[in-house]
C-alpha cells in the first residue's frame, strides 16, 4: 500500500492528559529556548550590539542626570524668590543661560548617540532576521521529507515570513527603545549597594515627598518607598506577568499559523474551491481558527492592563520625571519582545535540529552503473506509524535495464521512489518539531461534548507500531553511506504531478543541470543543452510559437503552461543532465495521444544504457521494459476616556509637582502642612492613573482582537470571491496573497492595540499641557507652542518619510524573497531531487543580502530625521530655560507658573516624540482603510484594503440558474463564435470558436475556421487534441473561471454570463487532472461544498462508485483519516478516486471530467469510468481526455487543433472519415507510425503529429 493517512485527531482525553499535554509544550518551549541559547552563536549578536547598547545606555544616562540638575535648579529658583535672597537679576540670568548652554550640549549629545543606536539596531534586527531566514531554510533542505511531513500545512512557510518580521520587530527598534528606557534601572540596580554622593535616594526633592508620604500614610500598611522597592516590585512583576503573557501570545500565534495555513493551501487551489462552491465552508473553517486566535487575544487583555497599572502608580508616586517618561515607553516594547522570543523558538525547532549526515561515498569511488537492489523492506511513513506501506519487500532493479512497476493505486510504487531518492529512511525518525498547544476548535468541542474519562474500545485498542526495516543498496554500497547530494545528481526523476518554478522556461530546465558536469558551463553552452533536451521531450514545438520563447515566464507554479506543456517541460528538465538513472513516476499521464507516443519513444532512447525505474498505469507505456460586523462602541469608550484619562495624567501631575516645589517657600508647620496636601494629591493621582491605564490597556487589547479577528475573516472571504483572473495577476501569486493574509490584519492589530492608544494618550497629553500653559504663563508658552513644537512636528515629518519609505521597501523586498522561499518549500521534493538546495539557498541569500545593503544606505538618512525628532525635546527644554529665564528675571510671573510650564514641555516634547514615531503606522493604518488614493500614498501597504476589498467580486446578481439547469434530461451547451485570451496572455486561445445547434452532423467551416456541432442533452461529449489546444480552457469558460471577450456560451439557450455565478456552480461538478485535495479528513474533502449532513450511505455508495471505498475502510481511522497537507500522505491514484467522489456526491446536470482517470491504474480506470457512464444518465458529461480508449463511448467527439474544432462525430464515424482523429488513434495502437530512432530527426516531416495535424487541417479548410 503507497501512502496512506493517518489521522491526526486524537483519541477522546482526560483532563489529566490535556494537562499533561500543555505540561509538555512548555517544556518544549523552554527545551527550544534553551537550545536557542546553547547551540546558536549568540557571541556576534553580542559582539555588534555592543555599539547600540553603549549609546542607548549613554543616550539615557543624559536623562539621568536630570534630577540632579532639577536640584539645582529649584536651589537656585529658591534663593533668587527668597524674600532674604541676595542672588541679583544678573547672577540669576546667568545661572540660567549656564543651564539653557548645558541643555543644547546635550541635544547635541543626544542626536549622534540616538543616531549610533537606532541605526545600529536596526541594521542588527535586519541582519539576524535575514541569518536566521537562511538558516532556516538551509536546515529544512537538510531535514528528512518524512520529518517535514509532520510539520503542519504552511507551518514552514509562515514561519520563514510572518514570524520572521515578528522577530525582526522585536529585536531591533523596540529593542533598541526597551534598552534605551531601562539602561537607567540596570545601572541603578547593579551598583546599588555601591554608589555613594549623588544617590536617588539622596535627591532632596524624592526625599522630601516620601518623608511626607510616610508621614501622612500608616506605616503598617506602606513600606518605606524608595528605590530599592521599586526594583524589587519591577522584578517580581517581570517575573510573574511576562512569562503569562508570552504563553498566551504563543497560543495566540499558534492558531493564527493555523488559519494561516489554511488560507495558503486554499489559495494555491483556487479554482478547485470556486468550481466546488465551498467559499462557504472554507471561510466557516477559517473563521473557526480566527475565533479561535481571538477568543484566546482576549484572555490577555487584564494583563495588557496589568502591564500599566503598577507601573504607573510606581511612576507617579516616584515623581521623578524622566524615569516616568521612559518607563511609560516600556510597553510596546516589552510585548514586541515577549512576541519575538516566542517567534524564535520556531526558528530554532527546525534550525537546532539535530541533522541526519549526508556525506559520504562519491565518484570517482562510486559509480552509479550497477544494480540497484531493495532487500527485505518493511516501512511506514514516520507520521503514520501504525500503517505499513510495504512489508518485506524485496526487487532488484538491473544496470542498464528498464525495469517497470505497476500496480494498483496506492500499492507502494511512489514510496520506492521515496525511498531511492533517499526522502526517507529505514532508520527511526524522531518527529522533532513540537506539537501546537491549539487544538481545532471543531475537535475542541467535540471533546467537551465528550464526558471526560469516557473512551470506546477504538479509542483503547492499541495500533502496532511498524519499524521500518531492510536496506537500499546500489552494487554492494548501502545508500546510506553515499553522500546524498551525489546520489540524487544521479537521479533524473519526472513525477505525476511536475512541479515548475515561477521562473523562465529556459532556467526551469536549467534547474536540472544542477550537481552536474554542465553546471558551471558557460551560458551558451546551457542554452544549446536546454534547446536539446527540449527537442528530445517535444517540448520545443509549442515553445517556438510563444513570444518570448524560452524566456516566457511559466507564472505561479507553472499556471500559463497546460499539464501537458508542464509535464514535457519536467521531462526535458530531468534529461539534459544525462543522469545515470532515470525515474519515470507516470511520466507521461499528462501528455496527449500526439504527443505521448513520440515522447516515449524519446525516453527509450534516453533510457539507452541508463537504469530506468518506470512507474505507470498504463501497461503501454512500459512494453519495452527489460524487467468589522459587530459594534464595539463600549469598548471603543473605554479605550477614549482611558487615553484622556492617561494623558490627563501628565499635565496633572506637572501642577501637583510645581505646587510641592512652591510649598518649601514656607517654613515650620505650614511647610509640613502644605506638602502633606500635595503629598495626599500624588497618592489620589496613582489610583486614578491605575484605573485609567488599567483600563486603556484591556479596552486597547480587546479593541485590536477583535477588529484584527474581523478583518481577518473579512480580508480571507473577500479574496475567495475573487474572480479567477485576478489570481492570475503576477502580483497575486498564492504565495503573495497567502503573506498578505497573515501580515496585514496582524498589522492593523499592531496599529489598533496598545500603539493606538499610545497615540491617543500623546494626543490628549500635548493637547492639556497646553492648555495648562497658556492658564499659568501665556507668555511663556505661546513662545513654546508656536516655535518649539512647529520644530518637533518638521523633524517628525521628514522621520516619518523617511521611516516610510524604508518600510515600503522592506516589506517589498522580504515579500519577494519570502515568496521565493515558500515556493521552494512547497516544491521541498522537486528541491531535492534536482540536488537545488544550494542553489535555492544561494539565491536566498544573494536577495536578502541585497536588502540588507539597500536598508543600510537608506537608514543612513532616514535614522537621522528620527534622531533629531527624538531629541528635540532638548531643544523644546533649552528654549524654555531661555525665555523662560528672561521673564522670571523680569519677575513677570513665579516660579509655580514657570516649573508648571516647563514641565508640561517637557512631557509634551517626550510625548510628541512617542507620536511620531507612530508615524507610518499610521500611515498605514489609513493606506489599509482606503482613506487616500493610490497616486497620493507611498506607505508600504498601499491601499492594501482597497486593493482587496474593493476589487470587483464575482456577481452573485443575475437570473437564477434554477430554472434554467435542473431541467429533465440534462443541460444542452452550445459555444457560439467565442473568442477568448488569458488575461495574462497575449495570445488568443479562441478566435470564433464555434459548437452550434445548426449543422450537427456536417462538417463545414465557416470563416473562422470553426466546425459546428453541438452538446445535446445528458449527451457524453469528449474533447480531444494535442496540449496546449484549448480543451481545459473550454471546462473554464464553462465553470465561469472566465468571461469570453466575445461570442456567448449557452446552457439550454440561456447566456450563462447571465445566471447568477455560485447558483450556476451548484450545477456542475469538476474533477481536474492534478487532482486537490485540502488538510483535513477524507470526508471533509469529499463533502466540501456539500450538505455536511449528507447520510452515510450516500457517501459509501458514491466512495464504492470511485472505487475508494475498500482502501478507506482499511485504513485504521476510516473517513476520519487526514490526508495532510495537498493530500501529501495519500498517493496520485488514492487523491484522484476522492476528487471523482467529491464530484460525483454534488449529483450535478453538469459533469465536467479534465483527464479524470490518468492516475489510476487500468483496472481501477475501467471500474471508475463505467461509474462514469452510469453517473452521466440524465446528466450532460463533458470529458477532456488523451487516451481515446476513455471516449470510444461518447455521444459525440470534439476534435480540437490550435483552438478550433477540426471534426466532429462518434467514434466510429470519426474513424470512417480518416482524419485528424483516425490518425490519433493510429498513433495509440501503433499502426502508423514505427518508431526505430537514433535521434528525434529520424522522423519523417509526414510523421510528426505536428505536420499530421497540419496537413489535415489544410486539407479541411480546402
Amino acid at each position: 500500500m503507497e501512502k496512506s493517512a493517518s489521522s491526526t485527531e486524537a483519541s477522546p482525553a482526560t483532563q489529566s492528559d490535556v494537562d499533561t499535554a500543555h505540561n509538555k509544550e512548555e517544556e518544549n518551549a523552554d527545551q527550544y529556548s534553551s537550545k536557542a541559547t546553547n547551540k546558536t552563536s549568540w557571541k556576534n549578536f553580542l559582539v555588534m550590539n555592543i555599539p547600540a547598547e553603549l549609546s542607548s545606555a549613554i543616550d539615557q544616562r543624559d536623562r539621568e542626570s536630570s534630577p540632579i540638575r532639577h536640584r539645582k535648579l529649584v536651589g537656585n529658583f529658591s534663593d533668587f524668590f527668597s524674600p532674604t535672597s541676595t542672588t541679583t537679576k544678573q547672577e540669576f540670568t546667568h545661572t540660567i543661560n549656564k543651564f539653557t548652554l548645558l541643555i543644547l550640549y546635550l541635544f547635541i549629545a543626544r542626536w549622534c548617540l540616538s543616531y549610533i543606536s537606532q541605526f545600529t539596531f536596526r541594521i542588527v534586527g535586519l541582519r539576524i532576521s535575514a541569518k536566521l531566514r537562511l538558516a532556516y531554510l538551509k536546515a529544512l533542505f537538510s531535514l528528512p521529507v518524512g520529518v517535514l511531513d509532520t510539520l503542519p500545512s504552511g507551518q514552514a512557510s509562515n514561519t520563514i515570513t510572518t514570524t520572521a518580521n515578528t522577530l525582526q520587530v522585536g529585536i531591533s527598534d523596540k529593542l533598541g527603545v526597551f534598552l534605551q528606557c531601562n539602561s537607567l534601572l540596570l545601572v541603578v540596580d547593579l551598583g546599588y549597594e555601591f554608589r555613594t554622593g549623588r544617590h536617588w535616594r539622596h535627591i532632596w526633592l524624592a526625599e522630601r515627598f516620601f518623608t511626607s508620604l510616610n508621614d501622612l500614610l500608616s506605616p503598617r500598611f506602606i513600606p518605606e518607598l524608595d528605590y530599592e522597592c521599586y526594583l524589587k516590585l519591577r522584578r517580581s512583576y517581570l517575573r510573574t506577568v511576562i512569562p503569562i503573557i508570552m504563553k498566551m501570545t504563543k497560543e495566540v500565534e499558534h492558531a493564527d499559523e493555523k488559519a494561516s495555513s489554511i488560507a495558503g493551501e486554499v489559495l494555491g487551489s483556487i479554482r478547485m474551491i470556486v468550481a466546488c462552491g465551498a467559499e462557504s465552508r472554507i471561510a466557516k473553517k477559517y473563521s473557526g481558527w480566527v475565533e479561535e486566535s481571538r477568543k484566546r487575544a482576549l484572555k490577555k487583555s487584564p494583563f495588557i492592563g496589568i502591564q500599566f497599572a503598577p507601573r504607573t502608580i510606581v511612576v507617579v508616586l516616584s515623581s521623578v520625571m524622566m524615569i516616568a517618561m521612559a518607563t511609560s515607553q516600556t510597553a510596546a516594547p516589552i510585548l514586541a519582545a515577549a512576541a519575538a522570543a516566542n517567534a524564535a523558538t520556531d526558528f530554532f525547532a527546525v534550525i537546532d535540529t539535530p541533522r541526519p549526515d549526508t556525506s559520504g561515498l562519491k565518484g570517482p569511488d562510486i559509480t552509479a552503473r550497477e544494480d540497484l537492489a531493495l532487500e527485505s523492506i518493511t516501512f511506514a511513513y514516520p507520521s503514520r506509524p501504525h500503517v505499513k506501506v510495504l512489508d518485506d519487500l524485496s526487487i532488484k532493479f538491473e544496470a542498464g535495464k528498464i525495469t517497470a512497476i505497476v500496480g494498483a493505486s496506492g500499492s507502494g510504487k511512489s514510496t520506492i521512489v521515496g525511498l531511492l531518492e533517499r526522502w526517507y529512511n529505514l532508520e527511526k525518525q524522531e518527529i522533532v518539531i513540537p506539537p501546537s498547544a491549539v487544538k481545532d476548535p471543531k475537535a475542541k468541542k467535540d471533546e467537551e461534548e465528550k464526558p471526560l474519562g469516557t473512551s470506546t474500545p477504538e479509542d483503547t485498542e492499541k495500533k502496532v507500531h511498524i519499524d521500518p526495516s531492510g536496506s537500499v543498496r546500489c552494487g554492494s554500497h548501502e545508500l546510506k553511506a553515499i553522500d546524498l547530494k551525489w546520489w540524487r545528481s544521479q537521479i533524473g526523476l519526472v513525477q505525476q504531478e511536475p512541479f515548475i518554478f515561477n521562473d523562465t522556461i529556459a532556467k526551469n530546465v536549467e534547474y536540472g543541470l544542477i550537481g552536474s558536469e554542465w553546471e558551471k558551463a558557460d551560458a551558451e553552452t546551457k542554452k544549446k543543452l536546454v534547446v536539446e533536451a527540449c527537442k528530445e521531450a517535444f517540448a520545443d514545438e509549442y515553445i517556438t510559437k510563444l513570444p518570448q520563447g524560452y524566456e516566457t515566464q511559466v507564472g505561479d507554479a507553472g499556471i500559463k503552461l497546460s499539464g501537458g506543456q508542464r509535464q514535457r517541460l519536467a521531462i526535458a528538465r530531468s534529461i539534459i543532465k544525462r543522469p545515470k538513472i532515470l525515474i519515470l513516476d507516470e511520466a507521461t499521464s499528462a501528455i496527449d495521444v500526439r504527443g505521448e507516443q513520440i515522447v516515449q519513444a524519446a525516453l527509450d532512447k534516453v533510457s539507452e544504457g541508463r537504469t530506468t525505474i518506470t512507474i505507470a498505469h498504463r501497461l503501454s507505456t512500459i512494453k519495452k521494459a527489460d524487467k468589522i460586523v459587530r459594534s464595539r462602541l463600549p469598548w471603543y469608550l473605554i479605550l477614549l476616556f482611558g487615553s484622556m484619562g492617561a494623558g490627563a495624567c501628565y499635565p496633572l501631575q506637572a501642577y501637583i509637582f510645581a505646587q510641592l516645589i512652591s510649598v518649601f517657600q514656607y517654613t515650620g508647620a505650614q511647610l509640613t502642612a502644605a506638602a502633606n496636601h500635595w503629598s495626599l494629591m500624588f497618592f489620589i493621582l496613582a489610583i486614578g492613573a491605575f484605573v485609567v491605564w488599567f483600563g486603556m490597556g484591556w479596552a486597547s487589547n480587546t479593541v485590536a482582537a477583535h477588529i484584527s479577528s474581523t478583518y481577518r475573516q473579512e480580508y480571507f472571504e473577500s479574496i475567495l470571491r475573487k474572480p479567477i483572473p485576478f489570481f492570475d495577476a503576477e502580483d497575486n501569486s498564492s504565495g503573495t496573497l497567502t503573506a498578505r493574509v497573515a501580515n496585514d490584519p496582524t498589522q492593523l492589530q499592531q496599529l489598533l492595540g496598545i500603539n493606538m492608544a499610545m497615540v491617543l494618550t500623546a494626543i490628549f497629553n500635548i493637547t492639556g499641557c497646553l492648555i495648562i500653559g497658556f492658564v499659568f504663563a501665556w507668555k511663556l508658552c505661546i513662545v513654546v507652542a508656536f516655535v518649539a513644537l512647529p520644530i518637533l512636528l518638521i523633524g517628525g515629518y521628514y522621520r516619518v518619510r523617511y521611516e516610510i519609505q524604508f518600510e515600503k521597501m522592506n516589506q517589498a523586498v522580504f515579500a519577494e524573497s519570502s515568496k521565493f522561499a515558500a515556493e521552494a518549500i512547497t516544491a521541498f521534493r522537486t528541491v531535492t531531487s534536482l540536488t537545488l538546495e544550494d542553489m535555492i539557498s544561494s539565491r536566498y541569500e544573494e536577495l536578502l543580502d541585497w536588502h540588507v545593503n539597500a536598508a543600510m544606505k537608506k537608514s543612513r538618512w532616514s535614522t537621522i530625521a528620527f534622531a533629531a525628532s527624538e531629541s528635540m525635546g532638548l531643544l523644546c527644554m533649552a528654549l524654555t530655560f531661555y525665555w523662560g529665564g528672561k521673564l522670571l528675571g523680569n519677575r513677570e510671573f513665579g516660579p509655580l507658573a514657570f516649573f508648571v510650564v516647563y514641565i508640561a514641555v517637557i512631557n509634551g516634547a517626550e510625548t510628541a516624540g512617542v507620536l511620531l514615531s507612530f508615524g507610518p503606522s499610521e500611515y498605514r493604518c489609513l493606506s489599509f482603510c482606503g482613506h487616500g488614493s493610490p497616486a497620493e500614498s507611498s506607505a508600504p501597504c498601499v491601499t492594501e484594503l482597497e486593493s482587496i476589498l474593493g476589487t470587483t467580486r464575482e456577481t452573485d446578481q443575475g437570473k437564477s440558474a434554477a430554472e434554467v439547469i435542473n431541467a429533465e434530461g440534462g443541460v444542452k451547451i452550445e459555444l457560439k463564435d467565442v473568442w477568448f485570451k488569458y488575461p495574462t496572455r497575449d495570445i488568443p486561445i479562441f478566435t470564433g470558436l464555434s459548437i452550434c445547434v445548426s449543422c450537427r452532423s456536417t462538417c463545414a467551416f465557416s470563416d473562422h475556421h470553426a466546425d459546428t456541432g453541438q452538446i445535446e442533452k445528458g449527451q457524453f461529449a469528449a474533447l480531444v487534441g494535442p496540449s496546449g489546444c484549448g480543451k481545459t480552457s473550454i471546462v473554464s469558460l464553462l465553470e465561469r473561471f472566465y468571461d469570453v471577450q466575445k461570442g456567448r456560451i449557452l446552457c439550454n439557450d440561456n447566456d450563462i454570463s447571465e445566471l447568477d455565478v455560485h447558483d450556476y456552480r451548484k450545477s456542475l461538478s469538476l474533477v481536474a487532472q492534478e487532482p486537490t485535495l485540502f488538510e483535513g479528513t477524507i470526508k471533509e474533502n469529499i463533502l466540501l461544498g456539500v450538505n455536511e449532513s449528507t447520510p452515510e450511505e450516500s457517501l459509501h455508495r458514491i466512495c464504492r462508485d470511485a472505487e475508494i471505498h475498500d482502501f478507506i475502510m482499511s485504513l485504521p481511522d476510516g473517513y476520519s483519516t487526514n490526508v495532510g497537507s495537498k493530500g501529501v500522505l495519500l498517493s496520485g491514484g488514492q487523491k484522484q478516486r476522492i476528487a471523482i467522489a467529491r464530484a460525483l456526491i454534488r449529483d450535478p446536470k453538469i459533469l465536467l471530467l479534465d483527464e479524470a482517470t490518468s492516475s489510476l491504474d487500468s483496472e481501477s480506470e475501467k471500474l471508475v469510468q463505467a461509474a462514469f457512464e452510469r453517473a452521466g444518465k440524465g446528466r450532460t458529461m463533458v470529458v477532456v481526455a488523451h487516451r481515446l480508449a476513455t471516449v470510444q463511448n461518447a455521444d459525440v467527439i470534439f476534435v480540437l487543433g490550435e483552438g478550433r474544432v477540426l471534426e466532429v462525430g462518434d467514434h466510429q464515424a470519426l474513424l470512417r472519415k480518416r482524419g485528424v482523429y483516425y490518425q490519433m488513434s493510429s498513433l495509440l495502437s501503433g499502426k502508423s507510425l514505427k518508431f526505430k530512432l537514433t535521434n528525434r530527426n529520424d522522423l519523417t516531416k509526414d510523421d510528426h503529429p505536428a505536420n499530421i495535424f497540419q496537413c489535415q487541417s489544410q486539407a479541411l479548410d480546402r
